[in-house]
């Protein structure tokens, strides 16, 4: 069953509904995960929609600049970006969607410090 979630940034800026599967998400540990407290929710493209806020995100990168860092330029928050993992798909940071409880979804560990090593884990 395809489940239709929506969320966004803190100031309202960017929002977005994203369709999914599955409430499967990683805490990821890599540097940069740790100190946003992100946590992935990853969906094809054709399965993510912004509805708002496309001139309100500033992009980072870093590293191989694989990864699309998108955040709001208002409020500093990240809510989704592209991932190195699967430059095609979307990760969405699970804490952004309306109504967020960590008991609604299964919280999977990643090892992102030792990223090549564990990207299989996520495939």
């Amino acid at each position: 069953m395809i489940e239709r979630l929506a969320g966004g940034c803190h100031c309202g800026a960017v929002r977005y509904e994203v369709e999914v599967a599955a409430r499967l998400v990683y805490e990821c540990d890599c540097s940069i995960c740790v100190k946003k407290g992100y946590l992935h929710l990853i969906v094809d493209k054709a399965r993510f929609h912004l509805l708002q806020g496309a001139e309100a995100l500033s992009e980072y990168t870093f590293n191989t600049h694989t990864a699309k860092h998108l955040f709001c330029a208002r409020c500093g928050v990240q809510s989704f970006y592209i991932p190195r993992s699967h430059p095609q798909g979307v990760s969405v940071n699970a804490r952004c969607l309306d109504f967020f409880t960590p008991t609604s979804f299964d919280v999977r560990p990643f090892g992102g410090r030792d990223w090549e090593k564990n990207i299989e884990q996520i495939q």
